[in-house]
């Protein structure tokens, strides 16, 4: 069976509407001949025209091996799991959301020298623009600490900077539902060209999400255009039922998600995963109480990193989860993707 090419990328998910922008074919193409233009609402990338297998008959696939859209989605709300822990940081994590868990697991593991890089979200503070990158400090990572998973970015395309331009061998990456999903494919992959990817990759952390915005669409042309609210006037941002905007002078601005709709990424009305299934670590807010992040462990990789952040004094547990709000969030988005 010969290798599918960017061209049945295009027509099957990009052509659709169904790219979820998690930028893991940008990553994997061993021409570079894909990336993401920048713009209100892009919904797929482009490409300068050239492929291996399309222009030069040379096996390759690894577009099309990697991309979440491509199959069935999945229709569980927790997925297979090891243990369910409600925690948080033991360490003042200044931009933390929720409990900082996450960030105080990853903090941990680059002082422990359990990973050397972490491929994350940042974020400019002026503009509230996201980018991808790699983190190799934990210092860095503490002050850099907050969720993006509302701002979309093509996060997996630093993997091809960690992996491959600067040889990281123990990569963390950390990203929502679809950008785990193209990890999982990574790791999962016979493609010969995806193997330095899946042996560079020993943790994956994935969080909790039920759909992102995209960044032009929300900050520019709803924030600034409706609400009259500059990037730089924001401190926090974070969606539980609405968009809660904290403003720097520590003053709140509530915004219902109905007047979001617009803003959301079209990619994301057929994704019905919610709490990053492929992953070896799931996080979020829900199911826990202020505070604490919510950790579903999902196999022996995850708990171990989970372990040695306890052993070290980085983490604190509790095992007060509140399974059923994960599940009633996780069904509604299953339900209403699957239309």
């Amino acid at each position: 069976m010969a290798e599918k090419s960017y061209l049945d990328l295009k027509s099957e998910v990009w052509d659709t509407k169904k790219c979820s922008g998690c930028g893991a074919c940008v990553a994997v193409c061993p021409a570079d001949a894909l990336s993401f233009a920048e713009g209100e609402m892009i919904v797929s990338p482009k490409s300068n025209g050239y492929c291996k297998q399309a222009t030069d008959s040379v096996p390759c696939g690894a577009c099309y091996a990697v991309c979440p859209r491509t199959g069935d989605q999945p229709k569980e709300t927790l997925g297979t799991f090891l243990e369910l822990l409600s925690t948080k940081a033991v360490f003042e994590i200044p931009h933390r959301q929720s409990g900082g868990a996450v960030t105080a697991i990853l903090a941990n593991a680059l002082d422990e020298g359990l990973i050397d890089a972490v491929v994350t979200v940042t974020e400019d503070p002026w503009t509230l623009r996201p980018s991808s990158a790699v983190i190799t400090k934990s210092d860095v990572l503490i002050r850099e600490a907050g969720s993006r998973y509302s701002w979309w970015v093509p996060l997996l395309a630093a993997l091809k900077e960690a992996a491959i331009t600067r040889k990281y061998t123990k990569i963390a990456v950390i990203g929502v539902p679809c950008a785990v999903q193209a990890a999982a494919r990574i790791r999962a992959s016979e493609n010969d060209l995806l193997r330095p990817y899946a042996q560079s990759i020993r943790l994956v952390i994935g969080l909790f999400c039920t759909e992102t915005f995209d960044y032009a669409a929300l900050v520019h042309g709803k924030l600034e255009t409706k609400y009259k609210l500059a990037p730089h006037e924001i401190k926090k941002l974070d969606v539980k039922g609405k968009l809660d905007i904290l403003k720097q002078d520590n003053t709140h601005l509530s915004v219902p998600l109905a007047e979001l709709e617009d803003t959301i990424r079209p990619g994301c009305r057929i994704c019905t995963d919610f709490s990053s299934l492929c992953a070896d670590l799931s996080a979020g807010a829900v199911g826990s109480p202020a505070g604490f992040t919510t950790l579903v462990i999902r196999n022996e990789t995850g708990k171990g990193f989970v372990e040695s952040a306890i052993r070290n004094h980085k983490l604190v547990t509790e095992k007060s989860v509140d399974t059923a709000a994960i599940e009633k969030l996780a069904g509604s988005k299953i339900r209403k993707n699957s239309r």
